[in-house]
């Protein structure tokens, strides 16, 4: 076990350097790369199919770009063996390397084999093995493939070969460092690792001479005979037939020999050894000549992937004269490890129960799941909340949806399941063929395609030869001119869309159990049918990496909104899109998801979408950042306005009352829970604010006058910044959003009171008709600086909508109040909270609170105060103000967003400044100043925790200058400027800290300002 740990930390950190590798062949021009990198397919359907993914990748910046890569399908249709495959590669780079003496001179070249059916893995037939997904999340977020692993695995080998081509099999992974390798050749090089002599005998096994060369090859050999033979050492591991090949370029030049002339490949000799009746292997044509102990005698007997024949045996005649004099290395790799992807039962196995032995490469059963669950399995899968999974089951690329129950051990490929049950142990894989009609294969994760009739045919957890019996089948329904295995029987009915083919093979597991009807045989048997291998011949490719990339986008959307409803951090949410980021598909899923959303995730999902918008420049549409995060405050205003609306006052019954009425109130100033009144966050955590209302030089700074007017118009006043307007129409009033409207608060007044309605068509003159009389409105805040943080802005809203109330004769409770002014701020799109009106409507010391809801309903306590503690706080409370202005808009949508996007440091802060107010609270009830401004430290800290800009370099500087005055200090309203707040140390004067303040800043502005707590 000890040992076992050392090699999995070895091969972890070989993954890691080889991910670095590759990282660095993207960027660096002179990391030493591949030359070529050529894959071969089956088909010109399946090449095509890889060279999109090529492509894709390539546009993404995923693969080297110097590198030459090829697909070469296997000619006119007809399978050529991996060795006629392999002579296609040679010819091809031939050809790119014209009039080159050895094309292979000085050229590394990296050859995968992925053509073969994949028949013991039905499900990959049509897609090839080696785009097959593997059970990890690359570093950069994608989910990986075959493919990915090899060329990340293997982007530190080139670096090891001065030239030559290393040749991989398509469906084994392959683990090593690459540093292990040293091939300077002019043979060939066969890559082996140490695996059990329990593996070794279901595999190839290589027989060392003593001088790490190939003695001989033993293939599925007993393990009597290994040993016998000397293959099993002390440790009892074999050196073990990876797949893995190094030919130099000695041995390919003379390998491309055989199929030229004078230099120039012979199209005659070339199909004299690529074509369907010789069927040249790779591993069986090419390697056997290489072992020292081979004999031309013993080639010729050597299994072949076709009968032996003539064409074969010339074949073999012309390959050992040109390749027999070189010699094969044996390079043996540990720790290595291996790992085939051989059937299906494997496959699921290995994602499944045997995914945990692979824990060390990051492999996990899930990956790319719109909502994680346990018990299974699953690649690029979406599942709904209410679908049920069995155990082991494993799905990939595939939609379970409603209320379907999928079966233990079941695989699921590229269908979709809805509101059915699946029975277990079964394979069910959706093909779309080219025309576009739809095949649904079934079959057992045990069975064996290779298995032939009229032998014991395992199928669909019985036998093909009981199917066949009970319901009547015969031979010739199934079999045409094929041979009669398994892979060639028509079982699957062509059907004109994807949910009757689930049902017609659904029919066929009844059909295996004796369950199918008559009925439902007879419509079976009158179905034009596929076999797997026709229907994998006929299937369009391309639809399947369509469905792919449709079925990974709606999933990665899906995992990021689940994110953000678990509570995520918005960036920490937005990894789930790795570095491909949010494509354009993607984004318009985001925002038809948002669409649907309930309001606290629509909020998150547009402020989400735009921080990424913003960060990364991207324009989706024409559409930026701004125009969602507009969405995301609109939102949150809408949301409140509609609930505001509900509760606006009706006018009928209103009549002025009084000729003129003035209304003078405070300021206010902030100590606890500020922030925690501001949507969303008070709608979905509730509120907690301690404040106190405060004269500024001797007055009531904010002050307005309503008057009655004989005109039948309105007119507004502002009359601290000397503006004056007269309006004729409710739709004027009605234009009240835009925060640049000098009467943008006297318009929303209006609408909040109920005199003019929000949005419908009204005469304004028959209103104020109505009401006898027209209005006049005027403003003013007196001598207070702009941005003062003070809550200037809402108190005049708390004065206004007072005012306005008593000019019409109502008697209005302060809640009451409190709700018209909320529903006032919202009007105005200010998007602030509730603390500021209450802080300068009601005197005295309030903590005031509410509870999670769109309808904020507020409770407002008046704090008791002993007289000794509030003389000592009126003596030691000073107010400084910072000669610096802030406005409030923009530090809004930060701090907001900051929450909205469950930041940690916001969602702390927040948390924490409730329970420092409620501590406020009963630190100012005992009397203890001192606890209080201690209290008042903690704020600041959490304050400067939720915005930076808080704080800066001028507050900072007169906070230290007068820091040994202070034993308490904070900023009033949201920071940045405007006034700070002290708590002085006993014995320390205002005049004290006037001195000492005027001494160093002298004119700038930078003063105490005269203050009277209303206590």
């Amino acid at each position: 076990m000890k040992y076992e740990k050392m090699n999995n930390l070895f091969l972890r950190q070989s993954y890691l350097d080889s991910w670095e590798d590759y990282e660095r062949s993207l960027k660096k021009k002179k990391f030493i790369k591949w030359d070529y990198i050529i894959l071969t397919a089956s088909n010109e359907a399946q090449a095509e199919a890889y060279q999109n993914q090529i492509n894709d990748r390539l546009e993404k910046g995923l693969l080297p770009e110097d590198t030459h890569y090829a697909v070469l399908p296997d000619p006119d249709g007809k399978r050529v063996g991996s060795g006629g495959a392999t002579f296609q590669v040679l010819r091809y780079i031939a050809q790119q390397e014209s009039g080159v003496v050895n094309p292979f001179k000085e050229r590394r070249i990296l050859v995968i084999h992925s053509g073969g059916d994949s028949k013991r893995v039905p499900q990959y037939s049509a897609i090839g093995k080696l785009f097959s997904p593997v059970p990890r999340e690359l570093p950069d977020g994608r989910g990986s493939t075959l493919f990915d692993e090899f060329i990340v695995g293997m982007s530190g080998v080139p670096s090891r070969i001065q030239e030559g081509m290393l040749v991989l099999s398509g469906d084994v992974l392959l683990l090593f460092n690459p540093l292990q390798i040293d091939a300077q050749l002019d043979g060939a090089a066969a890559i082996s690792i140490k695996e059990p002599v329990e593996t070794g005998k279901n595999h190839g096994v290589f027989l060392n001479d003593g001088h790490d060369y190939v003695k001989c090859f033993l293939h599925k050999q007993t393990e009597e005979h290994l040993r016998e033979m000397g293959a099993v050492n002390e440790a009892g591991n074999v050196d073990l037939d990876t797949g893995a090949v190094i030919f130099g370029s000695g041995l390919l030049q003379a390998l491309l020999g055989l199929i030229s002339t004078d230099g120039q490949v012979d199209d005659v000799k070339f199909h004299q050894f690529c074509n369907e009746e010789a069927r040249i292997s790779f591993y069986g044509d090419f390697l056997y000549p290489l072992a020292s102990d081979s004999t031309l005698e013993d080639f010729y007997e050597e299994a072949a992937e076709v009968e032996l024949n003539k064409a074969l045996h010339e074949c073999r005649t012309e390959i050992w004269n040109a390749i027999h004099s070189f010699s094969m290395k044996l390079l043996r790799l540990s720790p290595a490890e291996f790992i085939h992807f051989g059937t299906t039962r494997e496959l699921r196995d290995l994602v499944t129960r045997n995914v945990q032995d692979y824990e060390f490469l990051d492999w996990k059963m899930q990956v790319n799941i719109a909502v994680p669950k346990e018990g299974f399995a699953a690649h690029n899968a979406y599942v709904g909340k209410h679908a049920e999974v069995g155990k082991e089951a494993y799905l990939e690329n595939a939609y379970v949806l409603g209320n379907a129950k999928i079966g233990e051990g079941t695989v699921l490929s590229h269908v979709e399941i809805k509101n059915c049950e699946i029975p277990g142990q079964i394979v069910l894989h959706g093909i779309e063929l080219i025309g576009g009609k739809k095949v649904v294969r079934i079959y057992g994760v045990p069975d064996n395609p290779k298995a032939k009739y009229p032998n014991e045919v395992a199928f669909l957890g019985t036998t093909l030869n009981r199917f066949m019996e009970m319901n009547g089948v015969t031979k010739e329904d199934l079999w045409k001119d094929e041979e009669t295995y398994l892979w060639f029987a028509d079982l699957y009915p062509i059907c004109e869309d994807h949910e009757t083919a689930l049902d017609m093979a659904m029919i066929v597991y009844k059909m295996a159990h004796g369950e199918a009807s008559e009925e439902e045989i007879q419509i079976w048997r009158s179905s034009e049918r596929m076999s797997l291998y026709s229907s994998f011949n006929a299937a369009d490719i391309e639809t399947f990496y369509e469905l792919n990339r449709f079925l990974e986008n709606h999933v990665l959307a899906r995992r990021f909104i689940w994110n953000l409803e678990q509570g995520m951090f918005y960036q920490e949410a937005l990894k789930v899109f790795g570095k491909r980021g949010i494509s354009e598909e993607i984004f318009r899923l985001l925002l038809e998801e948002a669409e649907e959303a309930a309001f606290s995730l629509k909020i998150r999902i547009y402020h989400a979408i735009s921080r990424y918008m913003k960060k990364t420049r991207t324009v989706y549409s024409g559409i930026h950042y701004d125009a969602i995060e507009s969405d995301c405050f609109d939102t949150i205003q809408n949301v409140i306005c509609a609930e505001t609306e509900k509760k606006l006052p009706d006018n009928a019954g209103y009549r002025i009352a009084k000729d003129q009425v003035d209304i003078e109130l405070p300021v206010r100033v902030n100590w606890g829970g500020g922030w925690t009144d501001t949507p969303p966050h008070c709608n979905e955590k509730g509120g907690v604010v301690l404040n106190a209302a405060m004269k500024l030089r001797g007055i009531y700074p904010v002050q307005i006058t309503v008057k009655r007017l004989d005109a039948l118009h309105v007119e507004f006043e502002s009359k601290d910044i000397g503006v004056y307007t007269t309006v004729e129409t409710a739709a004027e009033i009605q234009d009240c959003h835009n925060p640049y409207d000098s009467f943008a608060l006297h318009k929303a007044a209006l609408i909040a009171c109920g005199i003019v309605p929000v949005n419908e068509e009204a005469d304004l003159q028959e209103i104020l008709k109505r009401l006898g009389g027209g209005i006049y409105l005027s403003t003013q805040v007196y001598g207070v600086p702009k941005g003062s943080g003070l809550g200037t802005s809402s108190i005049l809203s708390g004065a206004c909508v007072k005012g306005i109330f008593e000019f019409l004769g109502l008697e209005m409770t302060d809640a009451k109040i409190y709700d018209v002014v909320l529903g006032m701020e919202q009007i105005m799109s200010t998007g602030g909270g509730w603390q500021d009106q209450v802080g300068g409507l009601t005197e005295g010391i309030k903590l005031i609170s509410t509870k999670p809801g769109i309808a904020q309903n507020l409770v407002v306590e008046k704090i008791k105060i002993p007289e000794e503690g509030k003389q000592e706080l009126k003596d030691r409370f000073a107010l400084i103000y910072t000669g610096q202005r802030r406005l409030a808009r923009n530090l809004l949508r930060d701090v907001v967003g900051g929450y909205i996007g469950n930041r940690p440091e916001s969602l702390k802060a927040l948390k924490e400044m409730k329970a420092v107010a409620v501590l406020m609270r009963f630190a100012l009830e005992q009397g203890d100043i001192d606890e209080f401004a201690e209290l008042l430290n903690k704020h600041w800290e959490l304050s400067c925790m939720l915005d930076a800009g808080t704080t800066n370099t001028c507050i900072d500087q007169i906070l230290l200058v007068c820091e040994d005055l202070i034993d308490g200090k904070f900023i009033s309203g949201a920071g940045g400027g405007g006034f700070i707040q002290v708590i002085l140390k006993k014995g320390v004067t205002k005049e004290e800290l006037h001195e000492r303040l005027h001494r160093v800043f002298q004119d700038s502005g930078v003063d105490v300002w005269d203050c009277e707590l209303l206590l």
